[in-house]
């Protein structure tokens, strides 16, 4: 049985002070794990939100030799395309400090869905509890690459990554880690931006089974959201 989400709201003004709370629990998150193991562990989302964070990170003090970089999700499009997450990451942030290319483990989503699914399995394989992970909200609910209707992966024991083939959005085709594997971190940090998302966070808030609250680490979920879009 998945367990209930346990969820922290937490409000801001402008998108600019989100991002820069963001980018505080990042520095924090990523200088506890490399004291306590010596690696960060991290989880990258894709979207408007996120990629303005990243480009905030490049000024960021930390020991990039010890960040190991992921992906929630992915399109399948040829690598280089910029509608990719892993280019969008790149091209923002990634290219501009020194992380170890072998330690950014992009989904290798031009190999079609199912490959893909299979290929990032293996490679999580190697990989225990995330030290944090970052997701966005759609304006259906979904986060990664985990939409309404579809199968999210929630219980224990489910495939680690999964092959999307019936995406509302283009493309259709996709590759999403679980919501299963996606739980197993020690922090969740979902980005909430955008006038779009206030449906979205209505019913997110008011119990809605929407894949955002499939997420359900043992720690809980923090959501840094814009305020206004509590209100109405």
């Amino acid at each position: 049985m998945t367990p209930p989400q346990l969820c922290r709201w937490y409000l801001f003004s402008s998108v600019q002070s989100l991002q820069t709370e963001a980018v505080s629990i990042i520095a924090r998150a990523a200088e506890q794990a490399i004291t306590d193991s010596g690696a960060f562990r991290v989880v990258l989302a894709g979207g408007s939100t996120p990629r303005a964070l990243y480009q905030r990170l490049c000024a960021l003090k930390t020991d990039w030799a010890a960040w190991h970089i992921y992906f929630g999700d992915e399109r399948c499009l040829p690598v280089a395309d910029s509608e990719r997450n892993s280019a969008m990451a790149r091209e923002a942030w990634l290219d501009h400090v020194p992380v170890p290319q072998k330690q950014v483990y992009a989904i290798p989503a031009e190999m079609g869905a199912k490959a893909a699914a299979t290929d990032y399995s293996a490679t999580l394989q190697q990989v225990g509890e995330f030290d944090l992970v970052l997701l966005g909200l759609g304006e259906d609910g979904h986060t990664a690459s985990l939409f309404p209707g579809n199968d999210w992966g929630q219980e224990a024991g489910s495939p680690a990554v999964l092959p999307v083939f019936d995406a509302p959005k283009a493309p259709a085709e996709r590759v999403s880690l679980s919501a299963w594997r996606l739980s197993q971190a020690k922090q969740v940090l979902f980005l909430v931006a955008g006038e779009s998302k206030h449906e979205a966070v209505m019913n997110w808030r008011a119990g809605a089974n929407i894949p955002a609250r499939a997420i359900t680490p043992p720690h809980g979920v923090d959501v840094l959201a814009e305020s206004v879009l509590l209100e109405g």
